[in-house]
């Protein structure tokens, strides 16, 4: 039989998706009965971040948007700030002993756990946002990290990407690797080991409690973010200045992370939809700081903030330092080997692609008048 193409638009195609979706979600039973193909379920998640972020926060709170929409309201997530059910750096800990099914959290948080963790979120001189997806989605870096999870009982997804950092807020200049020694700097992660190496006395503080630190001298410089979010958590009003690049954190990356027993229980059609929420937060997170970064810094330039650059000797230096400590983390442990030989791998064939096409043209276009 001959369809024509106006058939096949009007009429075809609507009747075989609709009877697609009566098969996919079939109607709750008559009689009030309980649609056991759509099971209500409801989750707790524990953020690492407090609610006035609101891009970052906000990251769990749009992947559980879409996960209610998705299921027609059957399968909720409730998100909780950090300090609400535990504080911002036992997220892990609570996911894998069940006291939440769920955190969004960055992984770095947990080197203590294992070092290899790092890669998920970001290391020093490491992948641009961009990279960074492309390694764990398809370059093999989400199977070693959920290999590493797996032994936690936990499953993990990647759950936004803040893109390059700045360098962070420092009540003084600091010119040269001699104006690192002794100044108490909030950072965490491998960033934090290299600027230890350097001189700096590192301390690592949950979203929260940065400000208060800084405020009260408990701390001499801060990194956080960016211009949004270091705008709302008020740096700017303690310590004005502003440092770049983040060379610790080039493309940092968010983390879902789930116990496995409460996965395992999730309908298979749940699953997906959870992990296609996942993704979604996870480019909807980097899109929200790309477009609301420029504003907020112009903003707080015009509140007496001094943007400076890194110098050279700085560079240098913490990119030695940062290639030393990795190469020797490599050399005593079997898993960060592992994790790290396939990154390193990835990295300079992706440098060899965006130097050619990416680099030229930024180096062009963003400063052409």
């Amino acid at each position: 039989m001959k369809i024509k193409r106006k058939d096949l638009l009007t009429k075809v195609l609507p009747v075989s998706a609709g009877m697609v979706g009566l098969a996919y979600c079939k109607p709750a039973q008559q009689g009030g009965g309980e649609n056991t193909n759509n099971p209500k379920i409801m989750w707790k998640l524990t953020s690492s971040f407090p609610r006035s972020l609101d891009t970052i926060y906000g990251g769990a709170e749009v992947m559980a948007e879409y996960v209610k929409k998705m299921t027609g309201g059957n399968f909720n997530i409730r998100v909780y700030p950090a300090g609400e059910i535990v504080p911002g750096l036992q997220a892990m800990d609570a996911v894998q002993n069940g006291s939440v099914e769920m955190a969004h959290t960055a992984s770095y948080y947990f080197t203590g756990k294992s070092e290899a963790l790092a890669f998920d979120t970001s290391v020093p001189f490491g992948l641009t946002s961009r990279q960074q997806n492309a390694w764990l989605y398809h370059g093999g870096g989400l199977e070693l990290i959920r290999s590493i999870y797996s032994d936690f009982n936990i499953i993990n997804f990647p759950g936004g990407n803040t893109g390059c950092q700045m360098g962070g807020w420092f009540r003084k200049e600091v010119n040269s690797v001699n104006d690192l020694k002794g100044l108490k700097m909030r950072i965490p992660g491998l960033g934090g080991k290299v600027m230890s190496a350097l001189g700096v006395n590192v301390q690592v503080l949950a979203g929260g409690d940065i400000y208060p630190a800084l405020e009260r001298g408990a701390i001499d410089a801060t990194e956080w973010v960016g211009p949004y979010d270091d705008e709302k958590l008020g740096f700017y009003k303690v310590a004005k200045n502003y440092y770049y690049p983040g060379w610790w954190e080039p493309g940092t990356t968010l983390s879902f992370l789930i116990n496995k027993d409460a996965w395992n229980k999730l309908p298979e059609h749940y699953k997906a939809i959870l992990e296609a929420a996942c993704a979604y937060a996870n480019i909807d997170m980097q899109a929200k700081y790309d477009a609301k970064n420029p504003a907020a810094l112009q903003r707080m330039v015009k509140q007496g903030v001094k943007l400076r650059k890194f110098s050279d000797d700085i560079m240098k230096a913490a990119y030695k330092a940062s290639t030393e400590m990795m190469e020797e983390l490599a050399s005593k442990d079997k898993t960060y080997k592992k994790v790290y030989e396939s990154w390193k791998k990835f990295r300079g064939d992706e440098s060899e692609w965006f130097k050619t096409a990416e680099l030229t043209y930024a180096n062009f276009s963003f400063l052409a008048k």
